[in-house]
């Protein structure tokens, strides 16, 4: 088991966002932190930053803002963005405004276009993001589709088969799970993430994704009551069903 970092309060509380060295200096000097109850005056004091201490420690009257390690789903929706790239507002401004200047900074895990809604994983840990969106991982994720036209009666068969070329590549797509909900309904499930890839394998078909929503990573379930627009701290459980299920 590897141990908890340990780092001095001032860059703890400055890497967390609550502002600069000085300005969270004057912010312990004050009183304002509070460790299991006992008033923390010395900017200077190692933490040991484990998973419980933003249930241990007060700031400013509040809990500490989760510490490094964080990870969560937001329900995405339609135009909003995730990438500088594209026009829109960002994915980030749906995230305390505090969090946006947390240290390592919070990433998307992957991305969805702006016209498409639904589960999308953040995380400023490196490592875990990596893991995720490792082709070695084979970390599935299922979308919920609406067509413009009724299924021609081959799709379910053309995905699964791993022979689809997408237009402009020369490598088939992975095996592809389709369930038919209704002529111009279903659900989707890939193990790659490659560049518009639900709505070019219905492209291929001659058919037309109206809407794009996308509802399952792994084996985490995007809630019911978790609104567009809103987020959710993850826990060790929710990552391991992540990278439980396989497409």
């Amino acid at each position: 088991m590897s141990k908890a970092p340990v780092l001095r309060l001032d860059r703890l509380l400055s890497n967390l966002g609550y502002g600069t060295r000085r300005e969270v200096q004057q912010l312990i000097w004050a009183g304002l932190v509070t460790l299991d109850g006992e008033v923390i005056d010395d900017s200077n004091q190692k933490i040991f930053v484990k998973g419980d201490l933003a249930a241990r420690m007060i700031v400013d009257g509040e809990l500490l803002d989760p510490p490094p390690g964080l990870a969560l789903m937001l329900n995405k929706p339609l135009g909003v963005t995730c990438s500088h790239k594209e026009l829109g507002p960002l994915v980030y401004a749906l995230l305390p405004e505090r969090w946006r200047r947390r240290e390592p900074a919070i990433s998307t895990v992957g991305r969805l276009d702006k016209d498409t809604s639904g589960l999308l994983l953040m995380t400023d840990d490196g490592a875990l993001l990596h893991k995720i969106i490792s082709p070695r991982s084979n970390v599935s994720k299922r979308y919920d589709v609406t067509l413009d036209r009724p299924l021609r009666g081959d799709e379910v068969k053309l995905f699964a088969a791993g022979t689809l070329i997408l237009e402009g590549e020369d490598k088939p797509l992975l095996p592809a799970q389709m369930e038919i909900v209704d002529g111009k309904h279903a659900y989707v499930t890939i193990s790659e993430g490659r560049y518009h890839q639900v709505r070019r394998m219905f492209a291929a078909t001659g058919n037309h994704v109206t809407a794009l929503h996308r509802d399952r990573v792994g084996g985490l379930q995007l809630p019911d009551d978790l609104k567009a627009g809103e987020y959710r701290i993850l826990n060790e459980a929710d990552l391991a069903l992540v990278l439980e299920a396989r497409a």
